[in-house]
């Protein structure tokens, strides 16, 4: 997804000066990248990531913040990986850099969401958080009907604590399960605008927003030629039946048509395509709408009425197969 690689690129360029926002970061990156594994008899601390350079980012950040020195490795393509990622491990010193993140607790029990500490912390610490989740598993697609930013999660329990940081930023997202994997979905626009640009996104998001904009404009276009359309179609439709009702009418009463009504009833085949306002206009003396429809209107109901005493077919049955109210 191009839209995807911008977002990544752009959110991998940002540098939280912060402690804690490096730390909420860089902890989201590894558990929604890979988090634990067990690698002889060891706990090692291990993320699969899509591109080297985020892998050198998050290694450098290790070095940084944790002073370890963990291993980079590249990883073939295998099923739906084009490409191959990269895989950055901490297997020595693992246990202890996985209890500094909180991806162990104190009993050497893994951490199933995200710590506490993190998801309670300022602003731009739940930022971070849903920064590096992003950058980790995170995808979004062009505005429209399915337009959504989406978090693949390693469980439920991280999808419903990347939601309840996403409401304290006041950003509508919602857990879901999809194929039997539990993900974080965005799917309102303004909400998906204002996520890339709580992550730091800002560029990405003011192109999504543009292009979101352009497409409900075409969008609103679109729907308003249909409607024309339609209501165009509708009114053709109505006055080929009006027509052949009249001229059914005048048939049937032959010259017992009173002249006003007669008057009408061929001002309307004179102008098949005219509004009833401007039918009147064209009546010697001129005549308002509401005069010529009452007059078409008995005109009508006269012609029907002596068919249905001869036992003949009435006006409607003058009217095309398939244009019948």
């Amino acid at each position: 997804m191009p839209l995807t690689a911008d977002v990544k690129i752009e959110l991998a360029a940002v540098r939280d000066p912060r402690p804690t926002a490096r730390v909420a970061e860089l902890t989201a990156l590894l558990r929604f990248s890979g988090g634990l594994h067990s690698i002889a008899g060891r706990v090692a601390v291990e993320a699969e990531l899509e591109s080297e350079g985020l892998a050198r980012r998050v290694a450098r950040e290790l070095m940084e913040i944790y002073g370890v020195r963990p291993e980079l490795a590249h990883v073939q393509a295998s099923g739906g990986r084009a490409g191959g990622h990269f895989a950055v491990r901490v297997i020595e010193g693992g246990e202890t850099l996985a209890r500094q993140t909180g991806l162990l607790d104190q009993r050497r029990r893994p951490v199933r969401g995200l710590p506490n500490r993190l998801t309670t912390g300022s602003r731009g610490d739940l930022a971070a958080i849903w920064r590096g989740a992003f950058l980790a598993a995170g995808a979004l697609s062009e505005p429209g009907r399915s337009a959504a930013l989406e978090i693949a999660c390693p469980s439920p329990e991280a999808a419903m604590a990347l939601v309840g940081a996403a409401h304290r930023l006041g950003i509508a997202a919602k857990a879901r399960e999809v194929r039997g994997a539990p993900r974080v979905v965005v799917r309102d626009g303004e909400a998906i605008r204002a996520a890339l640009a709580e992550m730091g996104a800002a560029r990405t998001a003011s192109a999504w927003e543009e292009l979101r904009q352009r497409r409900e404009v075409r969008a609103g276009v679109n729907r308003l030629v249909n409607f024309d359309d339609a209501n165009l179609r509708r009114s053709a439709q109505a006055a080929v039946a009006a027509c052949a009702r009249v001229e059914r009418a005048l048939e049937i009463l032959g010259d017992e048509v009173p002249d006003h009504l007669r008057e009408a009833g061929d001002l309307r085949l004179a102008h098949r395509d005219a509004s009833l306002d401007e039918l009147g206009h064209h009546a010697d003396p001129p005549l308002t709408k509401d005069a010529v429809a009452g007059r078409i209107r008995r005109l009508l109901a006269m012609a029907d009425k002596k068919a249905a005493a001869d036992g003949i077919p009435d006006t409607e049955s003058a009217v095309p197969a398939g244009l019948e109210d």
